[in-house]
């Protein structure tokens, strides 16, 4: 009786060890890409991750700007119980620095020889204080027009390239009965549109200064007001029911030739390509009227948090790696529409949209045409963002005048 005790024991013992040993380290990720292009994304991070033996918690928020993401994630790190990973981007990355309660991630960088194949302005944006707190995962374009050409032929118009045929083309397509514009009302949306019209009226060097550093005098000109005197027409040719829209179910829109253009970011190709699509011949990728030469970037990206157990410290390790391997950054960004972050990706199976954002973002860091975004998070801090944004929902949904818009820009600019 007494053997068959130590023996029942020793296997009891022994199935637990057995377990534990299985049970795999884990990481848990807060994000916000639940649209079907970026829910593909998210998917194959987490099988990369459980091919590493690491188990993936998913934390998905939905609400393409982040802002319900940026909120839950508030209350999690309160609570003193932090994800692994937050999808954090910009300014903000610096302003969770600042409490903290990051990461110091340095030991993924040195394996994975991060300085030698990221970009110096991405590398610096994901330090805090010279380490390592983030790892970017792409960068997209956000100046893009997307086009419906089969929408364009039915109503006579050509694909524009600068604000007169753009007004053209959107008032044959009106005149065709169909949307011109598809747009969904959401502060965020709003603010892509107006980044986009700036840059398009003013030029790169205009909008750095107006839109980067917030001078008074840009933001008080003539060009800024012609901005939202072209914001104002633009608004003439979107749908009454535009408000509250998801940004996927705007590109919808173009997609089933409902609507002829969409001012949205590149993740909006994901969605073209999850239907099946065809760039060039089923959609055009334009940059927005009279942005040629320039493109605002916006660079996705995991920020870490202080993890207590070495074997949470290790796999949130092996996320950072993993989110910069060649293998992800093609899978994801062939996914999502955007473009790989890291040096050295083939390009093979990327399409003409990606490799025109590739040779622009080239072409434009050259030049002096790569700006940051800012309604998405990368160039001002996110007070001033929010409160410039606020005067742009504002004028969206409002009668505001362009006149008053300028004065309550540049006072939103100068918010604490």
């Amino acid at each position: 009786m007494k053997l068959n005790t130590i023996t029942l024991g020793a296997m009891a013992a022994a199935l637990l060890s057995a377990s534990a040993a299985h049970a795999a380290p884990q990481v848990e990720v807060l994000h916000y890409w639940t649209s079907g292009g970026e829910a593909k994304s998210a998917a194959e991070l987490k099988k990369m991750m459980e091919a590493k033996g690491v188990a993936w918690k998913d934390f998905a928020v939905a609400g393409g700007g982040g802002e319900n993401a940026a909120t839950a994630l508030k209350a999690r790190v309160m609570a003193g119980n932090a994800p692994t990973a937050a999808q954090i981007k910009g300014p903000a990355i610096q302003e969770w620095g600042q409490e903290g309660v990051l990461a110091n991630i340095d030991a993924a960088a040195a394996e994975g020889k991060w300085e030698a194949s990221l970009p110096p302005v991405v590398n610096s944006v994901m330090k805090y204080k010279g380490h390592y707190v983030a790892v970017p995962v792409n960068v997209h374009r956000v100046n893009w027009l997307w086009v419906n050409p089969e929408v364009l032929k039915k109503a006579g118009a050509k694909p524009p390239t600068n604000f007169a045929e753009f007004f053209d083309a959107a008032e044959k397509i009106k005149k065709a009965g169909l949307t011109a514009i598809a747009h969904g009302g959401q502060p965020w949306q709003d603010a892509t549109v107006f980044e986009s019209v700036v840059l398009g009226t003013g030029g790169a060097d205009f909008y750095k200064k107006a839109i980067v550093q917030l001078d008074q005098g840009a933001l008080t000109s003539p060009t800024m007001l012609k901005a939202f005197e072209n914001l104002a027409r633009i608004k003439t040719y979107i749908d009454k029911d535009a408000a509250g829209r998801d940004w996927n179910l705007a590109t919808a829109m173009v997609i089933n030739g409902k609507a002829g253009m969409q001012f949205m970011g590149d993740w909006a190709k994901g969605e073209f390509t999850s239907a099946g699509k065809v760039a060039g011949k089923d959609f055009l990728c334009l940059a927005a009227p009279g942005t040629e030469k320039a493109f605002t970037f916006n660079v996705d990206s995991l920020t870490m948090f202080k993890m207590k157990s070495a074997e949470e410290q290790k796999a949130q390790l092996t996320l950072a790696n993993a989110v910069l391997s060649p293998e992800f950054q093609e899978v994801f960004n062939l996914n999502k529409g955007s473009i790989p972050v890291r040096a050295g990706v083939s390009r093979a199976k990327f399409d003409a949209c990606a490799t025109k954002s590739m040779d622009d973002m080239a072409a434009t860091s050259q030049g002096g045409g790569l700006v940051p975004s800012f309604a998405h998070g990368m160039a001002i801090d996110t007070a001033k963002a929010g409160a410039i944004q606020d005067v742009v929902a504002k004028f969206m949904n409002s009668n505001m005048t362009p006149q008053a818009a300028v004065q309550a820009l540049a006072k939103a600019a100068k918010t604490m």
